[in-house]
């Protein structure tokens, strides 16, 4: 048996029910429930904007959804610093390039373990996206 605490997570229940509370409070205060896919392309037309901003106002997305830092732009900002707080509360924060479950899987590959989390991110990405998500 191993000595040593392993770090806890918090319980998925009480996290299932506080995400609960905030989409009832986002729909609530803004009147649109919360999303990250539109954040993810709004940012890329922020950034493609610093270049070519003519180009940017040319594209038919961006006519209708312009490019901004809005409430969803800092949603998405807040789930970045959300879970650094609750891994950092929870001491289970590492820095790790290859997951143990992957490793032992499909061996200690950081280059495999990137393709795969790309495509894969990718994929949800387009999903999301063509459920107008």
């Amino acid at each position: 048996m191993n000595d040593r605490h392993e770090p806890k997570g918090w319980n998925p229940y009480i996290a299932g029910a506080l995400t609960g509370l905030l989409l009832v409070l986002s729909v609530w205060a803004a009147g649109k429930y919360f999303g990250a896919s539109t954040t993810f392309v709004r940012s890329a037309g922020f950034v493609e904007s610093a270049f070519s901003a003519e180009r940017v106002a040319r594209m038919e997305y961006f006519i209708k959804e312009l490019p901004k830092i809005d409430w969803q732009w800092m949603f998405v900002v807040g789930i970045f610093f959300g879970s650094l707080i609750a891994s950092s509360t929870s001491r289970s924060f590492r820095w790790q390039a290859v997951p143990t479950m992957w490793e032992q899987r499909f061996g200690p590959g950081r280059l495999k373990r990137g393709i795969v989390a790309f495509f894969g991110g990718a994929v949800a990405m387009f999903g999301a996206r063509l459920a107008d998500g």
